[in-house]
């Protein structure tokens, strides 16, 4: 055997004032945005096409050693953080660690509750990435891998693919990797809260072996579980077997694939929906990258809004042709339908999957299917009514009644409508039948949830949340945000006491604004401000009426306030407490209080 020598690589995620100085200082502009963007040196400037719109002429330009970019055409602007938010759809959490993995910066933090029920994350995205190693290792060096390897070339996948994806073979035996663990001091109390090991007794055992291992990979990049697939037909257990819940790996939020294609997705507002890993690395190894994986047919809720946040419109499920798949394509089409979102489906051949079809008949026919792909309803309609007599009477009427209920189950009005109108055309019935302008208008704000009647909603806050998340956002780059807030509005107007703050902050900063999103995470001297800084960042904005937005959320704040200094002098007044001097004067407020409503200047 080969001896194993692991590859160096840790990932840091906690935030300190100092660490975050660190990251800020070392973080390379042109570095974090080369991958994405086409830059030409120009002087002391670099310039490119704008990522953010299309151009011809190069608008978009980063001075050297400047922490911004800056677009001459649309106006885009902001820092490295901004960049990975609004390009590649990271949350600025997911930001914030990527760029310290990047930059190998240690980032602390100074007190982290969770890490004193266990292993820290860091220890098990450490166990985790030791492990895709080894497993990669074991496939390529050992007697037992080369019996898995010529699996994987009977199925066509070349020595390129498998090492682009770094696929690896958990081995039969036990104890391999709990060696090579403890000789890099990760113990089995890491292991078993990665999911690579489990303890019964005092007995440890690995819990992956005798399978092909599939790394799967958090949005941003880093393992954070595997899927094994048996080779062998004796091998014990289903085809595949995923890693158990665990801190890191939640497997109805995970999409396997997403970090190959999480950009483009994005871009194009589209995404392939395939059951395995093999059909989603195939498809995205042969320029289909917009494809991902639900492991197997366990796609639910959590997995659709993973990819609502990316703002996709159309999915194409492309899902195998037998009984299961087909079962699974009705499920997740429902679930993307009822979001608003077209839903595609392929039309695999008989006994295919997108795998086989892909290795047999190439790209372009995989193409040509996804073109000549059906609308979900008519699939829905031809799924279910294969075990219905639709020449009887009843039979029909079962079939509308079942596809009927789904679609008032659908959360778009409109989206109701035209659907009803299409089955009645599908069904050949009179719309009436299928009550097409009967729709009930769902409760679009109120979903069902365990918690509904325990939630908290403080207005306060909220209004206060808007107009600083319109001063972090467009304050750096145009003074005038600053300008127009403290013509109106004083930190005493605010009423929650981390608005306050961050107000203050920027409100005593003058010229010397905090002029990145580091920057002022590290002005925040408690976790719960940082994460204030991170909720307000994530919430999408329309960017083109910043202004006007900024102005009705000051005026909103100042109407507020404004409100309650009515209703203080209302109260006064009408206690029975004040002498004839004290009354007099108090009316006479509330009068100037009521003449005088307050306007943004």
């Amino acid at each position: 055997m080969v001896p194993f020598v692991p590859l160096q690589g840790v990932v840091m995620v906690f935030f300190s004032k100092e660490s975050l100085e660190t990251l800020r200082q070392r973080i390379d502009l042109i570095e974090v945005m080369s991958p994405y963007v086409d830059f030409k040196k120009s002087g002391s400037a670099y310039k490119a096409l704008c990522p953010f719109h299309d151009e011809k002429t190069p608008s978009f330009m980063i001075q050297k050693g400047d922490s911004h970019y800056h677009c001459f055409g649309c106006g885009a602007h902001g820092d490295a953080i901004s960049f990975l938010m609004n390009h590649q759809k990271m949350s600025f959490l997911d930001a914030v660690q990527s760029l310290a993995q990047k930059f190998h910066v240690h980032l602390e933090k100074t007190e982290d509750t969770d890490e004193s029920k266990g292993p820290s994350k860091t220890r098990l995205k450490d166990a985790l990435t030791l492990a895709a190693q080894f497993y990669h290792h074991a496939l390529l060096h050992t007697a037992e891998g080369h019996e898995a390897l010529h699996y994987l070339y009977k199925r066509g996948l070349d020595l390129a693919f498998i090492s682009h994806f770094q696929i690896g073979l958990a081995p039969k035996a036990h104890g391999m990797l709990r060696k090579i663990m403890q000789a890099k001091s990760i113990f089995p109390d890491v292991l078993i809260e990665a999911g690579l090991m489990s303890e019964k007794d005092g007995h440890f055992r690995e819990f992956f072996h005798d399978r092909i291992m599939f790394p799967i990979h958090h949005h941003t990049g880093g393992v954070i579980g595997f899927s094994g697939r048996k080779y062998k037909e004796d091998t014990f257990g289903g085809k595949y077997v995923n890693t158990p819940e665990t801190p890191l790996f939640k497997k109805s939020k995970v999409l396997f694939g997403l970090n190959y294609c999480r950009r483009r997705i994005a871009k194009e507002r589209h995404a392939i929906i395939v059951e395995g890993q093999i059909d989603a690395l195939r498809l995205i190894h042969a320029g289909f990258n917009i494809t991902v994986a639900g492991q197997g047919t366990a796609f639910g809720e959590g997995h659709v809004k993973e990819l609502m946040t990316l703002g996709i419109n159309k999915v194409f499920l492309a899902l195998d042709a037998d009984e299961a798949g087909q079962a699974a394509a009705q499920k997740i089409g429902n679930l993307f339908q009822r979001e608003g979102v077209e839903v595609r489906v392929v039309r695999m051949p008989p006994g295919a999957d997108p795998d086989s079809f892909l290795t047999e008949k190439g790209p372009d026919a995989f193409l040509a299917l996804l073109q000549e792909s059906g609308d979900y309803l008519s699939f829905l309609v031809r799924h279910l009514s294969r075990h219905l007599n639709m020449e009887s009477p009843a039979g029909k009427s079962e079939l509308i009644s079942t596809i009927t209920k789904q679609i008032r189950e659908w959360n778009h009005p409109l989206m109701v409508h035209e659907s009803l109108r299409k089955l009645a055309q599908l069904t050949k019935v009179p719309e009436e039948m299928v009550g097409v302008g009967q729709e009930i208008v769902p409760n679009l704000y109120i979903k069902k949830s365990d918690t509904i009647g325990s939630q908290n909603i403080d207005p306060d806050r909220i209004i206060e949340s808007d107009l600083l998340r319109w001063l972090l956002l467009m304050a750096p780059s145009d003074p005038k945000f600053i300008e127009i807030a403290a013509a109106n509005v004083k930190v005493e107007d605010f009423r929650v006491p981390i608005c306050r703050h961050l107000y203050q902050i920027y409100m005593e900063g003058g010229k010397e604004l905090p002029r990145d999103h580091l920057a002022l995470m590290g002005m925040m001297n408690d976790a719960e401000g940082q994460q204030f800084i991170s909720d307000l960042l994530q919430k999408k904005v329309n960017k083109e009426r910043a202004e006007v937005h900024l102005v009705e959320t000051i005026q909103k704040l100042l109407d507020r306030n404004w409100m309650q200094k009515r209703e203080e002098v209302r109260m006064k007044l009408n206690s029975g407490q004040c002498s004839d001097e004290e009354a007099s004067a108090l009316a006479k407020q509330f009068d100037d209080l009521r003449r005088n409503p307050p306007k943004v200047i």
